[in-house]
């Protein structure tokens, strides 16, 4: 008898319930941690630069240099002394997302509000989305535990919290932290409602209903205002109740139409308008028939593998790659739909395989009938309102199809799986490419450099401009990569432009203006060489690898040689 003690002990110490929370307390640490623990990355910049209501004053450069500080006044927000000015600030906000951003207001508003309160800081701006993704797992506990219990509601909430793909967007100043949230807001509220179903009309019972009405159509309209394609989610919804609750469809369908009413004005005055600007044409691609079934296939298993198991790390991985581990994540789906068949547990699989498959598969229909490739775009990210529906399959799973003892064991290893994932994308891989660059401008702080750069790029320019010190004298010369010789040559020859240094920073993936061959990267290299040997000796040469090609270098540093 005393033997069995510490079993029994033990088995208390590592419930799934303490599993949750202690995966739970680990993943908002995580959060927390790494606030300001890795640079903004390219996107993010531009976040800033709309949230300030500046982007309307960036202008790419041209062929001659700039001075990097008049970039960096773009960053801050505009010197203010009145209401007016503050309210001409949101109105170029607005303007500059109506002409050149094909999302909705409702994140950069916020973030515009947040920058006021924090400033712009990496953590200051990240910290808004880290708070949307704690509200996040806290509405994914509520699904769990209204569609089955507390535990699976704590699973769930561990789940979302752990997810290496949500983890990251948690701490990326971009909109797609806040859509689970509104998307399991929505989900809790609409199976609340369909659950609940009030059999006597008291105070306390339409309270109650009135509060769930408007979360649900609260979440919906924030849902559509923060990113368009949120519309699968809607009609996601749509769907689950045909599924759950047909015979009161035409309410639920209110409530929809109603959170619907309320993005109109919106989508009829400002919606149109971007889709006109909009740049619909790089998700087109002439294929044939065949390769265009391979390659929606592919999309389809590329943006499962990344959302449910690769998260960030899919942008150095290989597409087949990431593709072959979505073919896993289908197969494990797949056993967890046998074995809730097995156990007559349709109801509660089929409501999860709406919430998360549904969108996808959306998603896909639409690629296929209007002959894009949208679902695979941004690495998947688009689609991240699988997530809560994808992850209520697993711990529907673990719940009603799996004994005790595995459940412990399975919930435990999918939760370290997830963590192993996640901390060593935040710890293994270099994000510190443009603190790097800021270290060597700043070992002669007092020096005239000039940086030549073979990018136009705002997202490679922006990050110069936040990273350098504006008070040093510091000029830019951004030009695309076949032009950036000529021009740095005309810059050199002048006998005004007087530099003792020149940083000359190679792009790996110039965005805009890529080269097509080996051969244009390295006559064009040479061409740049020739120029600069002539008056300039190389002291260093530094390799800078980023977490994607867009912020891979080559940084190398001439000295005049009249300073030798």
């Amino acid at each position: 008898m005393d033997l069995g003690l510490p079993l029994i002990n033990s088995k208390k110490l590592v419930s799934v319930e303490k599993l949750a929370l202690a995966a739970i307390a680990i993943a908002i640490l995580l959060r927390i941690v790494n606030l300001g623990s890795r640079e903004f990355w390219y996107d993010e910049v531009l976040s800033l630069l709309l949230s300030n209501g500046n982007k309307g004053g960036y202008s790419t450069p041209r062929d001659l240099p700039v001075l990097l500080a008049d970039y960096t006044s773009l960053l801050k927000l505009p010197l203010e002394s009145n209401l007016s000015d503050l309210i001409s600030t949101i109105k170029k906000l607005i303007l500059n997302l109506l002409n050149g951003e094909p999302h909705p207001p409702i994140f950069f508003l916020s973030q515009h509000l947040w920058l006021r309160l924090f400033g712009n800081g990496e953590a200051a701006m990240r910290s808004l989305n880290v708070l949307f993704s704690i509200a996040a797992i806290f509405s994914s506990y509520s699904l769990g535990k209204v569609l089955l219990n507390h535990r699976s509601g704590l699973l769930l909430a561990a789940f979302i919290a752990v997810n290496p793909f949500y983890l990251f967007h948690s701490l990326n100043v971009r909109m797609y932290a806040p859509l689970v949230l509104w998307t399991s807001l929505s989900a809790v509220a609409l199976i609340h409602i369909i659950n609940h179903q009030p059999t006597e009309p008291s105070t306390k019972n339409l309270q109650h209903r009135l509060f769930l009405d408007i979360l649900f159509i609260t979440a919906v309209a924030a849902g559509l205002l923060t990113f368009y394609l949120y519309a699968y989610w809607v009609i996601t919804l749509a769907i689950l109740v045909i599924y759950l609750d047909r015979k009161h469809w035409w309410q639920h369908g209110l409530r929809l139409a109603t959170a619907v009413m309320v993005t109109i004005p919106w989508f009829l005055w400002g919606g149109i308008r971007q889709l006109r600007n909009a740049d619909l044409n790089r998700f087109t691609a002439q294929q044939g028939i065949i390769t265009a079934f391979f390659n929606h296939l592919q999309d389809f298993f590329y943006t499962l593998g990344t959302n449910i198991l690769v998260g960030d790390w899919v942008t150095r991985l290989p597409v087949i790659s990431v593709a072959a581990f979505g073919v896993l994540v289908v197969v494990f789906m797949l056993i967890c739909s046998l074995h809730l068949w097995h156990k007559n547990e349709q109801q509660n699989l089929f409501t999860s395989v709406i919430l998360g498959i549904s969108p996808l598969l959306l998603s896909l229909a639409v690629d296929i009938i209007t002959k894009k490739n949208t679902l695979g775009f941004g690495w998947g990210r688009t689609t991240i309102i699988i997530l809560p529906g994808c992850l209520l399959l697993f711990v529907v799973w673990l719940e009603r199809a799996v004994s005790q003892q595995k459940r412990t064991i399975i919930a435990a290893s999918l939760l370290i799986l997830y963590l192993g994932i996640g901390i060593s994308d935040f710890s293994l891989r270099q994000r510190t490419v443009f603190h790097q660059i800021a270290n060597v401008v700043t070992q002669e702080n007092n020096h005239s450099t000039l940086i030549a750069m073979n990018s136009k790029a705002w997202g490679h320019v922006m990050r110069l401009a936040y990273y350098i010190p504006p008070q040093l004298p510091v000029m830019l010369l951004a030009e695309s990569p076949n032009k950036l010789a000529d021009s740095l040559a005309n810059v050199l020859n002048d006998e005004k432009n007087q530099y003792q240094r020149v940083i000359w920073l190679d792009s790996a993936d110039p965005v805009w203006s890529r080269l097509k061959t080996a051969a244009e990267i390295q006559t064009a290299q040479q061409n740049i060489q020739q120029v600069l040997s002539p008056k300039f000796n190389l002291q260093q040469t530094q390799n800078l690898r980023g977490t994607m090609d867009i912020d891979d270098f080559t940084l190398k540093l001439y000295t005049h040689s009249h300073n030798q």
